[in-house]
C-alpha cells in the first residue's frame, strides 16, 4: 500500500510577507481532505479540511462574503 505524500502550494498572490498558508490540493480527489498549515513552520500542525468544506470555504470567498481584514 502506498500512502500519497502532500504537495504543498502557496498562492501565487502571496508576496511572501510572513502571512502565508499552503495548501495540499492534490489529496482532495484521493483522500476528500485538503490539509493546509502555516508556511512559516512547515514541521507544525496541519489542519485537515473535508473537501466539500473547503470548497464552500472558497465559494464564500470569491462571493464576497467576508469581510476584509
Amino acid at each position: 500500500m502506498t500512502t500519497e505524500s502532500p504537495h504543498w502550494f502557496k498562492s501565487s498572490y502571496s508576496d511572501n510577507g510572513g502571512q502565508c498558508i499552503q495548501v495540499a490540493a492534490n489529496l482532495a480527489t484521493t483522500h476528500g481532505l485538503v490539509p493546509i498549515r502555516d508556511s512559516k513552520d512547515p514541521n507544525g500542525p496541519v489542519l485537515n479540511f473535508p473537501t466539500p468544506s473547503f470548497a464552500a470555504f472558497i465559494t464564500s470567498i470569491k462571493a464576497g462574503e467576508f469581510n476584509p481584514l
